[in-house]
């Protein structure tokens, strides 16, 4: 087997839901060796975020924790504490997402944890950031999808706002927050130092934000919603085709060219009102009724092999189902097959980033809660009998089947 680029890093997830987890699965996709904490008898929340279920598994959990190892334990114990200040001076990384100020109550807080071990990298992934007025507020997807602006510029402009279909704040912000961890260990690598990693839902919202946020510091208008339209680009966007809706990206203006002669659409590329990218926003309200009538009277097929000929970027616009079967994606190998103790056939979304030399892996099904108590316990130096002692106690938890907590 090839050695993975993470291998030998050690991670303490103290995260719960989506966007600590999802970051703790990047990393331990690329070989870190992650102990996922639960609160015995609970688990983290999305255990419970059903339907739907996989043999009584969550799909939410089930998309999120592989390549993960679940230790139950309750930290509002003073032997919880201790096992978890084992497992910090130990690991390489702590991630957390508690509210502003809850871990430090725990006495788990960054100042704690620094003293502990110095060369930790602590990740604390919040809704709205460790600082400012409100970093005392909870945060959730939805919620930061309103205040970030995301809704406010999606959907249709005569409709109320929507949300993305996917929890795109919570996944977005893991991806932010593992960046933010792999950029804190290689500045270690010089100062043999830790550091704090503050990364929340919001700053990740005004990040995405990109070229709407400086086009509005530029001419004090914000965007609004438009559909599947595009403000700086005509035509990029969807089309009804005679069987199906379409995407047509015309990106920049030899690419209108080539569309209009691949459609035999002579009459407008010859048309100086659209002859630009500039003209063909300034004239969208002409142009765009012109198009949607004549993508409408042709079908999908037809459409396609015209302009991928062209080399003219449009397609479907896929369902789940047709996305996932999709030949590419299988080439890809973006969907997994994983052995589960539990769900039989296990499925789910692969490795994103694909690395020649020191490639993403599969090395463990996402845990059962507490699956993995007494092994990391053993680790730790404790005896079978101290392992014992901390069940009667209920400090540490036994290995559950999810089955269990729904009942």
């Amino acid at each position: 087997m090839q050695t993975q680029a993470l291998e030998g890093i050690k991670v303490l997830d103290l995260s719960r839901t989506l966007a600590g987890p999802y970051c703790s699965m990047l990393l331990g996709d690329m070989g870190a060796d992650i102990v996922k904490v639960e609160m015995p008898g609970k688990g983290d929340e999305s255990r419970r975020f059903t339907p739907p279920t996989w043999e009584g598994e969550s799909c939410y959990y089930l998309s999120t924790n592989r390549n993960k190892r679940s230790i139950a334990l309750d930290l509002k114990t003073e032997e919880g504490l201790e096992i978890v200040y084992k497992l910090a001076k130990e690991s390489d990384v702590l991630i957390e997402n508690f509210r502003t100020g809850a871990l430090d109550k725990l006495g788990l807080g960054y100042e704690k944890m620094k003293e502990l071990n110095p060369r930790l990298v602590y990740c604390s992934v919040s809704g709205f950031g460790r600082t400012g007025p409100e970093k005392y507020k909870a945060g959730y997807d939805l919620l930061l999808q309103g205040f970030g602006g995301l809704m406010s510029i999606t959907g249709e402009p005569d409709r109320p706002p929507a949300k993305a279909g996917m929890s795109i704040v919570d996944l977005t912000t893991g991806m932010f927050a593992a960046y933010g961890v792999l950029t804190a260990l290689f500045a270690r690598e010089k100062s043999n130092k830790g550091q704090f990693v503050d990364v929340s839902l919001l700053d990740g919202q005004v990040s995405l934000l990109n070229h709407m946020a400086t086009g509005y510091f530029a001419t004090g208008k914000a965007a609004g919603r438009m559909g599947s339209a595009h403000p700086s680009i005509v035509p990029y966007q969807s089309f009804p085709a005679k069987d199906m809706d379409i995407i047509l990206a015309v990106g920049n203006d030899l690419l209108w060219e080539k569309c209009c002669q691949a459609l035999e659409w002579s009459d407008l590329l010859e048309d100086a009102t659209y002859k630009t990218n500039d003209l063909r926003v300034a004239n969208r309200a002409q142009l765009i009724p012109i198009i949607t009538e004549r993508i409408s009277s042709l079908e999908s097929e037809e459409i396609f092999a015209k302009l991928d000929s062209a080399g003219v970027p449009c397609g479907p616009i896929h369902t789940i189902d047709q996305v996932v079967n999709h030949p590419q994606v299988q080439a890809r190998e973006m969907i997994l097959d994983v052995e589960h103790p539990i769900v039989k056939d296990l499925k789910i979304p692969g490795f994103p980033v694909k690395l020649s030399d020191t490639p993403a892996a599969l090395d463990k099904h996402p845990p059962l809660l507490g699956e993995h108590t007494e092994e990391v316990l053993k680790e730790l130096g404790f005896q079978g009998s101290e392992i014992q002692t901390l069940k009667e106690k209920g400090i540490v938890g036994e290995a559950q089947d999810i089955v269990k907590l729904t009942d």
